[in-house]
Order: structure tokens, then C-alpha cells, then sequence
């Protein structure tokens, strides 16, 4: 008995947009069942551009544009125009914080992570970044290490998680908005996983964020429920050397046990909020 071929479902351009806010002219062309025709699927992008319908990103990344909404003011999700630009990439820095709901204030650069850089991208007032995996990271093929999914609209964004935020916060603190910034944020972390912070340290291996993931978790001790052993681990890997705690700043008090150099106003902070309880 022959076998009986269903039917292939109709392609439908506006499902297509429904499900795909943000999207590159491969996802057309597969979406309209065959990848190959991509001229196919870029003329029907030229019919839907000169109507509003849609409006074009960057080369061959696209955002469908809501029902009577100007597309010259329109300004897509750079989330989901990063994603859809680098689907490998990994949210960090700030934007990990934001998805992770520790952020403290807006920033307007969308940081992620890639294998393959691309320039960046203005969406409205956001940049987005395209950075290079760290060499520690990719060296190790830790890429995925201490990541999470976030859904956003109809992607899963991944992104670092908590721990491995902190540590690439206090490596580059200037890709989270400054040093406060970054303080602000940790403290609204939730519980960390702290056998996964000791592996992100160790995949580093940078005295330095021992020391100062030792004195950052010890100052919120109470908050987080930080294991003395954590503690004993990071004094055990700090620097025999006095150490800023950001490379490029000077000044500050030497925090004794750490041996770590700290700006003046965290500390005198700490210990208001410590005079407090």
C-alpha cells in the first residue's frame, strides 16, 4: 500500500512574525520550508520593509514591526536582537544582572558573550556588545559553565548565572556600570551556589577575585549564609601581596586580612551598615 504524504502545513507570514519578533533571513527562508531559497524569502522581506510591516536591523536581521506602530520610531528588544544575531552567544555582565532581576540601575549596553564577534549594534538607545569569550572560558571549553535560561518573549536566552556574574563583575567592573554598580548588584544576588563559585574562581585562577570574592562574601555573610570554608578557601589562594581591589584604581584602605586594597567609601560603607544592625 502506498504510503499516504500529508499535506505540509500553509506558511503563514504573520504567524511567522508572531513567533519570531526577531529574526535573520535564514529563519525566513527555512520557516518558508526550503533555507536554500533565500531570494525568495528576501523579496517578500522587500515587500514587507516597503509596507512597515517589518523593519531591517542590521544585514540580514530583522523585527517585525506591531500594527500601527511607526517603524522609524519602533525599538525592537535588544535581547532578542542579540540572540537572534549570535544564537551561541552568553549574556553578561550587566545584562546577565538584569535577567538574573539584580540589576540596580538601567544601563544601556547589552553585553554578551560569543565565539564569534560581529561590530556592535545600536537598537534605540542600546548597544549591543558582541565580546569575545573570555580566553579562560574558552580554553578550558567552559562556555556553558555556571550559565542559566531565561525565556524572553518566544527565545531561552542564556546567560551567566549569579556566580559566575560576580566573578566577571569584579574582572571588569566598568562592563556592569562601575564598582558601586557592581556592589549594588551583588548584594541583590540571591543565595549563591558557592562549590560553583569556587570552580568559576579556579577556572580564572587570578588571585586577585579570590581575594576580593572572599571579602565581598564576608561582608555579606549574614545575606548569603557564606560557609567559613568558602572563606578559608579564597585566603588560602589569595596574593602574598598587597592587591587592588580594581586594577586601575588608587587609593583606598588595606583591608588586613584580605590584602586587599579597597576604595575608602565601600569600606566606610560597610561599616555604617555594619554600625546599623
Amino acid at each position: 500500500m502506498p504510503e499516504i504524504r500529508q499535506p505540509k502545513p500553509a506558511y503563514d507570514f504573520e504567524a511567522f512574525l508572531a513567533s519570531s519578533p526577531v529574526f535573520t533571513l535564514e529563519e525566513l527562508a527555512a520557516a518558508r520550508g526550503n533555507s536554500t531559497r533565500r531570494g525568495a524569502a528576501r523579496n517578500q522581506l522587500k515587500r514587507h520593509l516597503a509596507r512597515g510591516r517589518v523593519k531591517s536591523i542590521a544585514r540580514e536581521l530583522y523585527a517585525s514591526v506591531p500594527r500601527g506602530v511607526d517603524p522609524e520610531r519602533f525599538s525592537p528588544d535588544p535581547f532578542l536582537v542579540a540572540a537572534a544575531a549570535r544564537p551561541d552567544g552568553v549574556f553578561a555582565y550587566h545584562s546577565a544582572f538584569e535577567l538574573l532581576g539584580a540589576a540596580h540601575s538601567v544601563w544601556h549596553d547589552c553585553t554578551l558573550h560569543c565565539d564569534q564577534r560581529r561590530t556592535a549594534l545600536r537598537v534605540g538607545a542600546s548597544r549591543i556588545l558582541f565580546l569575545a569569550t573570555p580566553a579562560a572560558i574558552a580554553s578550558r571549553g567552559a562556555q556553558t559553565v555556571a550559565t542559566r535560561r531565561f525565556p524572553r518573549a518566544t527565545r531561552q536566552l542564556l546567560a551567566t548565572g549569579p556566580e559566575r556574574t560576580f566573578v566577571e563583575g569584579l574582572r571588569q567592573p566598568h562592563r556592569i556600570g562601575g564598582l558601586d554598580e557592581l556592589m549594588e548588584c551583588v548584594r541583590g544576588l540571591p543565595l549563591l551556589d558557592f562549590r560553583l563559585l569556587e570552580r568559576v574562581l579556579e577556572i580564572y585562577d587570578e588571585k586577585t577575585l579570590w581575594a576580593a570574592a572572599g571579602w565581598i562574601a564576608e561582608k555579606n555573610a549574614e545575606a548569603w549564609s557564606t560557609p567559613p570554608e568558602f572563606l578559608d578557601q579564597c585566603r588560602r589562594r589569595q596574593s602574598l601581596q598587597h592587591q587592588y581591589l580594581v586594577r586601575d584604581l588608587r587609593g583606598g584602605r588595606l583591608i588586613k586580612d584580605w590584602r586587599l586594597i579597597v576604595p575608602m567609601h565601600l569600606v566606610e560603607e560597610g561599616e555604617s551598615r555594619a554600625a546599623d544592625r
